[in-house]
Formats: C-alpha cells, sequence, structure tokens
C-alpha cells in the first residue's frame, strides 16, 4: 500500500500571527487560498482548537467543475498558535497526519511547511496505484501557498504592529 510523507514550504513576508490567522481561518472554511483545489468544513468547532474535526473535500478539477471528489476528516491534535497546528486524518480518503510548522524569519516573515504523511485509503488506495497522488498533493499544496503569499501583506506584522505600542511611530 502507498504511503506518502511529503514536506512543502514557503516562505513568506507577512509574520508568523498573520500567517496563522490565516491558516486557522481558511481550515475553518474561509474559503481564500486553498480553493480552487481543496476546501474545509469544520464539523464541532474551530480547527485551532484541539479535538476538533474539519472535513476535508479535494476537487481534483476544482470546485465547481465536476470531477472526482476525495472527502475525508482530520482531528485537531496539537495546537501552538503562531507555530504549530498538527492534524490526523481519522475518516475518509486518507489515514495518518498532517503538521503545519511556522517559522519566524529574521527579516520578520515566516516560514511555513506542511508536512503530509498519510496513505490512501479504499477506493482512494486503488487509484494510488494508478495516479501520482502525491505529486498531485504537492503541486495544490505549493499552488495554495503562493495565493496565500498574494494575499497576506507584504510588511512583517513587527513593523504593522509597532504603531500600536504607545510611544512609538512609523
Amino acid at each position: 500500500m502507498k504511503r506518502y510523507d511529503l514536506v512543502d514550504e514557503v516562505l513568506l513576508a507577512a509574520g508568523p500571527d498573520s500567517v496563522w490567522d490565516a491558516l486557522v481561518s481558511e481550515l475553518a472554511g474561509g474559503a481564500r487560498w486553498w480553493v480552487p483545489d481543496n476546501t474545509f468544513e469544520p464539523v464541532n468547532g474551530a480547527p485551532g482548537r484541539v479535538g476538533a474535526l474539519t472535513r476535508v473535500t479535494v476537487h481534483t478539477k476544482g470546485v465547481d467543475k465536476g470531477g472526482k471528489k476525495i472527502r475525508f476528516t482530520a482531528r485537531t491534535t496539537a495546537v501552538e498558535p503562531g507555530r504549530h497546528l498538527a492534524l490526523a486524518y481519522v475518516t475518509g480518503a486518507f489515514r495518518g497526519a498532517a503538521e503545519f510548522t511556522l517559522a519566524p524569519l529574521d527579516d520578520g516573515g515566516t516560514r511555513l511547511a506542511m508536512r503530509f504523511r498519510a496513505r490512501p485509503h479504499g477506493g482512494l488506495a486503488v487509484l494510488a496505484g494508478l495516479v501520482d497522488i502525491g505529486a498531485q498533493h504537492s503541486r495544490a499544496t505549493r499552488a495554495a501557498f503562493t495565493r496565500l503569499g498574494r494575499l497576506l501583506p507584504t510588511e512583517p506584522s513587527w513593523v504593522a504592529s509597532a504603531a500600536s505600542v504607545p510611544g512609538v511611530s512609523r
């Protein structure tokens, strides 16, 4: 049976707080930067809370364009706001885990990495013998990260927040 252990990452100009907010918002159904490839629907609360369940739908041809839909549910297993979010795939097309890691950069930006460690389950396990699901996953993740970079402020968040500190001006 196929198993995947993939890491995709991006360097973003925005600070970790902005990236964290965008990540949690997307997993809560924001549909701003992972679309058209994936959509997310919270089942029992915010995905930034341990124990929360999120339904994930992979749209193989894009949202509202037909094509096979791959569905699975993720449970949030660990949360360190601004630093780390871990998910376990518990039902549906995948079993395994995903981890999002955010690391601050010296220039005020953020390194965002997604580690996907999973195996296809059910009918997807058969399809995995015919289609390079790992390559498709990385392609979709890199495209989503590119869209995220366009949506976030290019000014590091520590500069943007300096104006809110009494006695500090820009």
